[in-house]
C-alpha cells in the first residue's frame, strides 16, 4: 500500500502517518528494555557489562544505515510527490546497489578492527572476550541491518508507516524469544545475545526486502529504468552524509558528557544512567515525529504544495506538543517513581536522587525540544540540510561545552557540580530551537 500524503485532509494524513511510526519507536523502546533484562538475569552481570561495552561502537555504524535511510527515504519522497515512478524506482535501486556494496565494506572493517575498537574506548579485560565476541557476530548482520533501514525507508518515503511497524513488532517478539531460548535455554550468554538479534532482524530484513519488491513492482513505469544513476546517488548523498555525520557527532557528544558524569562517582553515573534511559524515551519520540514530518514535506515539495507543508508542520508540533505532556507529566511529577524503575531499594538514595533532578531540570523543556526537532524534520524533508546541520550542532555543542563549563569540568568558571551537566540539556534545547524555528520561518519567506 502507498500513501499520497499531497492530497485530503493534512492534520488526518499526517497524523494517520506519523503515529505508526511513534507506536514502532514506543515498541522498540520496550524490546531494548526486555532485551537488557534477559541478558542480565540469565547471562549475569559481566555478559550485560560485554554487551554494553560494545554499545558506542555499534552505534557508529548505527548511524551510517540510520543516515541512508534518511537520505533515500527524503529524495523517493520528493519523486513519489512529483509522480515521478521511473526516477523513484531508479532512486531506490541505487540506493540498496549502494547500501550492499556500503555494508560488505563496513562488514570487513568492522571484523578487522572490532578489538581495536573495543580497546580504544577502554574495555576492561574481564569482559573483553565477551564483547568482541558479540560484535563479530553483530557485524556479521551489517547487511540485514543496512538493507532493513533502507527498505523502511523507502516505505516511509511512500507514506507507508505501517508495514514497517509490522516487520518491527515481528522482529522485536522473535528476538526476545530468541533470546529466551538461546539465553535462558540453551545458555549461549553473549553469543546467544547476538545470534537472537542477527536471525530476527535477518529474517526481518528478507520479508522487509521481497515486500518491497512486490510493492514497487504494482507501480506502472513506460520505458526501461536504469539501476544506477550517478545524479540519483548524489542526490541521496547530499542528504544521507549530513545525517550520517549528525547521527555520528551524536554519539561523540554523548561520550563527552559520560566523562562529566564520571567525575562525580557512582553514584551520579547510577542515577543519570537510569535518568538518561527515560529521556532517551522522550526525545526519541519527538525524533520519530519529525521523521514523520520530514516524508510528509517531502513529497509536498515534490507536488510544489507548500502551503500543505506549513499546514503540516503546525499539525505535527501540535501532535509532538501533546505527546510531550505525558512524558513531562510523568518525569516531572512522578520522577521518583519513574526512577525506582531502574533503581531498588539497594540503590543509594544519592543515586535516586540525581536522576530525579535531572528528570526535573530536562523535563519542563520537552516542549521545547519538540518544537526544535519538529522543525528540524521539515528543514530535513525541504532538504534545507544547512539549517538542520546548523540546529543539531549547536545543540550538541552547547551541550557538551556547557555541561563542561558549568559542572566545573572546564575553565573552572562556575561550579555547579552534577547540577551543572543536566543544566546543559535545557540551554542547548532553547538555543538550538531558535536557529530552527528561524530557519522554518526563512524557508516559508521564500517559497510562499
Amino acid at each position: 500500500m502507498v500513501n499520497d500524503l499531497t492530497e485530503g485532509d493534512v492534520r488526518k494524513k499526517l497524523w494517520l502517518f506519523s503515529i505508526p511510526m511513534l507506536v514502532s519507536v514506543m515498541f522498540q523502546q520496550i524490546y531494548n528494555i526486555a532485551d537488557s533484562m534477559i541478558a542480565g538475569k540469565f547471562a549475569g552481570e559481566d555478559a550485560l557489562a560485554a554487551v554494553g561495552a560494545s554499545y558506542p561502537i555499534t552505534m557508529l555504524f548505527m548511524a551510517v544505515a540510520i543516515g541512508s535511510n534518511t537520505g533515500c527515504s527524503v529524495v523517493i519522497s520528493q519523486l513519489f510527490g512529483a509522480k515521478d515512478y521511473k526516477n523513484l524506482k531508479t532512486a531506490v535501486s541505487t540506493t540498496i546497489l549502494l547500501c550492499v556494496a556500503l555494508s560488505i565494506f563496513l562488514t570487513f572493517l568492522g571484523l578487522l578492527f572490532c578489538g581495536s575498537f573495543l580497546r580504544l574506548i577502554g574495555t576492561p579485560d574481564n569482559i573483553f572476550s565477551d564483547g568482541k565476541l558479540y560484535l563479530n557476530i553483530y557485524i556479521a548482520g551489517f547487511l540485514f541491518l543496512f538493507l532493513y533501514n533502507v527498505c523502511t525507508g523507502v516505505f516511509n518515503a511512500l507514506g507507508d508507516s505501517k508495514t514497517p511497524l509490522y516487520f518491527l513488532i515481528f522482529s522485536s517478539v522473535g528476538n526476545i524469544v530468541l533470546d529466551l531460548v538461546f539465553v535462558a535455554v540453551f545458555h549461549w550468554g553473549v553469543a546467544g545475545v547476538a545470534w537472537a538479534t542477527f536471525l530476527a532482524q535477518g529474517v526481518s530484513c528478507v520479508l522487509s526486502f521481497a515486500t518491497l519488491m512486490k510493492r514497487l513492482r504494482e507501480i506502472k513505469t513506460e520505458g526501461k529504468r536504469r539501476l544506477f544513476s550517478h545524479k540519483m546517488f548524489f542526490k541521496v548523498a547530499r542528504i544521507a552524509v549530513p545525517s550520517i555525520l549528525q547521527q555520528s557527532f551524536v554519539s561523540v557528544g554523548n561520550m563527552f558528557i559520560q566523562t562529566f558524569v564520571n567525575g562525580f562517582g557512582s553514584a551520579a553515573i547510577a542515577g543519570y544512567s537510569a535518568a538518561i534511559k527515560l529521556n532517551t524515551f522522550a526525545i526519541t519520540s519527538f525524533s520519530t515525529l519529525g521523521n514523520g514530518l520530514s516524508g510528509f514535506t517531502a513529497q509536498n515539495i515534490g507536488a510544489k504544495k507548500m502551503k500543505r507543508v506549513k499546514s503540516g508542520l503546525f499539525s505535527g508540533l501540535f501532535l509532538a506538543l501533546l505527546v510531550a505532556v505525558p512524558f513531562f507529566a510523568l518525569y516531572f511529577f512522578l520522577s521518583r517513581e519513574m526512577m525506582s524503575l531502574f533503581l531498588d531499594s539497594s540503590g543509594t538514595s544519592s543515586a535516586l536522587e540525581t536522576g530525579i533532578q535531572f528528570l526535573k531540570i530536562a523535563s519542563p523543556f520537552y516542549f521545547v525540544g519538540a518544537v526544535k526537532l519538529m522543525c528540524d524534520g521539515m528543514l530535513r524533508g525541504a532538504g534545507i540540510m544547512a539549517g538542520f546541520m546548523l540546529s543539531t550542532f549547536a545543540d550538541l555543542l552547547l551541550r557538551v561545552v556547557i555541561a563542561g563549563i558549568l559542572s566545573g569540568s572546564w575553565f573552572g568558571i562556575a561550579d555547579f557540580g552534577s547540577t551543572g551537566i543536566w543544566m546543559a540539556w535545557p540551554l542547548g534545547w532553547s538555543i538550538s530551537a531558535v536557529i530552527s524555528v528561524f530557519f522554518s520561518i526563512s524557508l516559508f519567506r521564500e517559497r510562499l
